[in-house]
């Protein structure tokens, strides 16, 4: 049975009364603007690209098998079940009309009409790659669930091929990982590579040694978790090195292939790291629609594709659209969870006030919680207010929090169970990785049309000649 192309409107109002919400974005700056609402006559729409709740600052733990991805991506609708005002519909946001008042979705060929009356834009921001997108063929970012899986099967994939490599030069090829990026990202991706290595795998391989595996993190800033301070950039710097990962900063990135990586340093010699796996965590770009609502609205728009907002997070001139997380510019916020929390809260909250007849709020004020980030086992830097902590104390900060929220009962009790298995012993309960987890992004990427067709219910009797219909190379 196939699902024909076709164009559906919905959102009607359930009843004259209640004004029609929609929300853009199911991560934290949606999500939590949707219950926030819970408690207010309106009918709410969310719209999501997935059909996940993503809990992204653990995605390096199922890269590198800690946890699984349900752990840290409960399905929306499941979240969201008990909250009666709320209709969970899976599909991309194609188009925002500000004057009609309409957002239109599509998903597998049937596009649909939401009206609204209240507009909350939690898109979110994919990975940069800074005007280089051919690098993301060789080196994926960390912004999805299919990110993070095709990473697990090319590094523990790496190991497997060392094993059966006959040749010095391609089993340290294979051996070598590079992480571009030493933010709180690259950091704990360099750093849980390096314990995989030396610890997880140990004793698993017969003809190579997993700990001369050769990590390295790449930056061309001069700094380690440079919004940290020094004090604990250099601690984090230190603690990296310790447990074998090279910090090589000042370094710029100028090609990415199958077999290596190109590097400028600061005194402009060009040099090259030959490894098979190459893990962006460098830049963020904004959805695109922050560039349609800067278009219609004339609020300005800057490189990263962030908005400008006003000081209650609207635009100009449309006091009944909203953008929230990293999506919105406003007095450089940084692309963090917690103001996206804040901000979808705000959010939720103006339009309950607006609808009460209250006086709106005042200016959205950030409350800066704090920075976090793991750099091994036992071993984590934290930012809380003036308040500095590096070590074990910053680590067991660190697990409180993110089990604070992780969402559901359910999936923090497993993540405890499986931080267990790996923080105290050696072993990591997610290893599984596939062919398909490693090329399908390529797969369907080279596909293009025939992907789209196929997908739709459309003709699928195109045939590739020569087996491969990726002709892809990635190693």
């Amino acid at each position: 049975m196939t699902t024909p192309p076709e164009r559906t409107a919905a959102g009607g109002r359930a009843s004259a009364e209640r004004p029609r919400v929609v929300i853009i974005g199911t991560g934290f700056g949606g999500l939590f603007a949707v219950k926030a609402l819970a408690r207010t006559p309106v009918d709410i729409t969310l719209i999501g690209k997935t059909s996940h709740h993503l809990f992204q600052p653990l995605l390096y733990q199922v890269a590198t098998g800690i946890l699984s991805e349900g752990e840290i991506a409960p399905a929306t609708r499941e979240v969201l079940r008990h909250q009666r005002n709320v209709t969970t519909l899976l599909g991309e946001v194609v188009d925002i009309d500000v004057t009609a008042r309409t957002v239109t979705s599509t998903v597998l060929g049937r596009t649909t009409v939401h009206p609204y009356d209240e507009l909350i834009v939690a898109a979110g921001a994919g990975q940069s790659y800074f005007g280089n997108d051919h690098f993301a063929e060789f080196a994926p970012g960390m912004k999805s669930i299919d990110d993070a899986l095709e990473l697990r099967g090319r590094i523990f994939g790496a190991f497997e091929l060392a094993e059966i490599a006959t040749d010095q030069a391609e089993i340290d090829r294979l051996l070598t990982f590079v992480v571009v990026g030493a933010g709180p990202t690259g950091v704990e991706m360099a750093g849980q590579i390096a314990e995989l290595a030396r610890r997880t795998l140990k004793r698993d391989f017969r003809r190579i040694n997993p700990g001369s595996a050769r990590i390295v993190l790449l930056d061309g800033a001069p700094a380690v978790l440079p919004s940290f301070g020094e004090k604990l950039g250099d601690r984090a710097r230190r603690q990296l090195n310790r447990i074998g990962v090279e910090v090589q900063l000042g370094a710029m990135v100028t090609n990415v292939d199958a077999d290596g990586i190109d590097v400028k340093d600061t005194d402009g010699q060009m040099r090259r790291i030959n490894a098979a796996t190459k893990i962006w965590a460098a830049g963020v770009q904004a959805s695109d629609l922050g560039r349609m609502l800067g278009e219609q609205t004339g609020a300005e728009v800057d490189r990263a594709g962030r908005i400008s907002v006003l000081s209650d997070l609207t635009l100009p001139g449309h006091p009944e659209i909203h953008v929230v997380g990293d999506m919105m510019a406003l007095d450089k916020l940084p692309g963090v969870a917690q103001v996206a929390i804040q901000g979808g809260r705000y959010a939720a909250k103006a339009i309950r006030l607006r609808l009460e007849g209250e006086q709106p709020q005042e200016p959205f004020r950030y409350f800066d919680k704090g920075s976090m980030a793991t750099i091994s086992r036992f071993s984590a830097v934290a930012e809380i207010g003036k308040l500095k902590f590096e070590g074990f104390v910053a680590w067991v900060l660190w697990l409180v929090v993110h089990l604070m929220y992780i969402v559901g009962f359910k999936s923090r009790f497993t993540t405890i169970f499986h931080w267990l298995i790996s923080f105290l012993g050696r072993g990591r309960s997610q290893r599984v990785a596939t062919q398909q987890q490693v090329y399908g992004r390529l797969a369907l990427e080279h596909l293009g049309p025939a992907w789209e067709a196929s997908k739709t219910g459309g003709p699928k009797d195109q045939v590739f000649e020569g087996g491969d219909a990726t002709h892809c190379e990635s190693a």
